[in-house]
């Protein structure tokens, strides 16, 4: 399976500055939250790149068999329990008032949200309404009326869209969500699989953890690693791993952030001077920033999409930890009250477990319905 699909980029190509990092931190002056005296002529520490060993290259089938079923045991939790309540509902019955208003509770308990579940619902009982019906019949339906939801969100991400290199990624999301793990998960995927050139920077310079596991991944990925000092100045971290990458002829340069969403007016600060200083270098970057969201949250995760979009003009969304919880419904609320691209969804803690979103899929998976 192609993890990501190429797409034509439309968004015009800057010209890039040829300035110092003194200059560029100079000119986007903002005091960083945890160290005043920063001295950017400070060498970063790297993980030197190693080749991966080639590895014989799986067939295409077994790749996509892998994944499905994968996906459909880490969706097991939420399906089982749809598929155990429309059990208990449906028993060759009429699908009268009362079994509609008990099919939308039962949506809404799988966080698929209220507004979703009643669009669903109406949709169903179009065709459907006072007839019996099986819990078979309803499964399949709701299935593609999901799909329907969620085709137009299944986006991949274009890695080669940017003129110039590197592709600039920028990872966000609150702390815990599983953003060190994805992108370790697609560094993996890129260099390892793909043969792309890929650098990780620490930008997260706050949590000792976040460096210490993203420095991990890195080695386990076989790519090479920007990071500083804890309490170091996140935006020079950015500066210098985009110019390095620029230098070494990166491909892909995945940019960590900080996840502090308890005070909003610090966090924004750094990250709007992380991305002036990463424009002295390439005007058009970042050319992707991607939200990584926690999906046993719930529904909490669309108040952190809301607070991430007031921080940042978020492309897309990677969806992990939908093993955890029988909450796997949030992914078609996300798609259908957001429309951002969903990039990926992650299964598992092992490095296999994210990939590519893939609609028909995840409904299939989530209704319990065989493909």
């Amino acid at each position: 399976m192609v993890f990501w699909r190429k797409k034509k980029n439309e968004e015009p190509q800057g010209e890039a500055h040829e300035k110092g990092v003194e200059e560029a931190v100079t000119e986007a002056e903002i005091e960083p939250a945890l160290k005043a005296d920063v001295d950017y002529n400070e060498p970063v520490e790297e993980v030197s790149e190693i080749e991966p060993e080639s590895e014989p290259e799986e067939p295409l089938e077994e790749k996509e068999s892998g994944w499905l079923s994968r996906l459909t045991g880490g969706l097991s939790k939420s399906s089982n329990k749809l598929s155990q309540n429309i059990t208990d509902v449906f028993t060759k019955r009429k699908l009268d008032k009362e079994a509609l208003e008990e099919l939308e509770d039962i949506l809404i308990m799988a966080d698929i949200g209220p507004k979703t579940a009643a669009q669903l619902v109406e949709e169903f009982s179009a065709t459907r309404f006072d007839k019996e019906i099986d819990k078979q019949e309803i499964q399949k339906a709701l299935s593609v009326q999901i799909s329907k939801i969620l085709n137009p969100v299944a986006v991949p991400l274009d890695i080669e869209g940017s003129e110039t290199k590197p592709f600039v990624m920028l990872v966000c999301g609150v702390n815990g969500a599983g953003k060190t793990t994805t992108i370790g998960k697609l560094a993996h995927e890129y260099h390892t699989k793909q043969r792309k050139k890929v650098m990780i920077a620490a930008g997260d310079t706050f949590r000792a953890a976040a460096v210490e596991q993203l420095d991990v991944w890195a080695k386990r990925a076989d790519v090479e690693l920007i990071k500083k000092d804890i309490g170091a100045d996140s935006a020079a971290v950015a500066y210098e791993a985009v110019e390095k990458a620029k230098a070494d002829g990166v491909d892909l340069l995945m940019i960590d952030t900080a996840g502090r969403l308890q005070n909003k007016k610090n966090l924004m600060a750094e990250l709007e001077k992380m991305i002036r200083v990463i424009k002295k270098q390439d005007e058009s970057a970042p050319h992707a920033v991607v939200l990584v969201l926690d999906s046993t949250t719930g529904q909490n995760a669309h108040s952190q999409v809301q607070a991430f979009k007031e921080l940042l003009d978020v492309t897309g969304l990677v969806v992990t930890k939908l093993d955890g919880s029988a909450k796997g419904g949030v992914v078609v609320s996300l798609a259908a009250e957001y429309g951002l691209p969903i990039h990926a969804v992650g299964v598992g803690e092992k490095i296999e477990d994210l990939n590519a979103f893939e609609a028909d899929d995840y409904a299939q998976a989530l209704m319990g319905v065989a493909s």
